[in-house]
């Protein structure tokens, strides 16, 4: 399988693994994508995944230039088939952590704007090469990117077509920490650990606000945090939480700290 899908605990890795074409992902491996995002997303004893390519050379370079993309310049193909892929429109509100190593162009860079937290070796690169062949990256990123970074800086990934370093990238706040390329997927599994440690509703809660409430007018995306916060508050983990709060304060007879 060109996607590879293994759990530990409670957190799961999805790993894009054709590294002999430096993980270009065929019209299967989108298709498969999609599957391991859902089956991951209704999986109750998942609670965080972690994003990786196969190899040392490429995240991910994109869709496979021999069979997606003349599939969708032939206009017998609608790119809407890959949201699933590309987590548009799926709920999907469990952690992504993405692990980058080398090149992360066009689709994959796309994949990794649908993650949440994003670490990068020293020799990554990024590229988002769409207008200087004719297209755009239409795969969230039109969307996304103005929204997850500042307007100048998205502005110039979009339109120069050209490649960026990884501390470029944390620079403009695509990626969050930069680190040697042996690093890479340890310190993204132990971030995950970490996530995956927390209550599952609250963590959950707090990606779905992040996602849901920042177009809603001011008291609308107010009203709905609160609705959002008291779901939280009368959850089972909130109850579980509390009685340990309460049981290590009795028995520090009340002092804190």
């Amino acid at each position: 399988m060109a996607i590879e899908v293994h759990s530990s605990g409670h957190v799961a890795t999805i790993r894009l693994a054709r590294p002999e074409k430096l993980n270009a992902l065929s019209l299967a491996m989108y298709e498969d994508l999609g599957k391991a995002f859902v089956a991951v997303r209704d999986d109750d004893e998942i609670r965080v995944v972690v994003l990786a390519g196969a190899g040392e050379r490429a995240f991910c370079v994109g869709a496979d230039l021999t069979e997606s993309i003349p599939a969708l310049a032939s206009d017998r193909f609608d790119i809407s088939a890959w949201d699933p892929a590309h987590l548009k429109g799926q709920k999907f509100y469990k952690p992504i952590v993405c692990a980058v190593r080398g090149l992360c162009l066009g689709g994959g860079f796309e994949i990794m704007l649908a993650t949440d937290i994003r670490i990068a070796s020293t020799d990554a690169v990024f590229q988002l090469p769409e207008p200087s062949h004719g297209f755009v990256p239409a795969g969230g990123t039109l969307v996304r990117l103005v929204r997850q970074i500042g307007y100048a800086h998205a502005m110039e990934i979009l339109l120069s077509a050209r490649r960026f370093t990884a501390d470029e990238m944390v620079a403009k706040g695509v990626v969050n920490q930069v680190v040697a390329p042996e690093r890479v997927e340890p310190l993204a599994l132990e971030i995950a650990a970490g996530i995956a440690a927390l209550s599952p509703t609250a963590i959950q809660t707090i990606k779905e606000a992040a996602l849901t409430l920042q177009d809603l007018p001011l008291d609308e995306a107010f009203a709905e945090e609160a609705r959002l916060g008291q779901r939280t508050f009368t959850s089972e983990d909130a109850k579980r939480g509390l009685r340990a709060f309460a049981e290590r304060a009795a028995g520090s007879g009340g002092r804190q700290g």
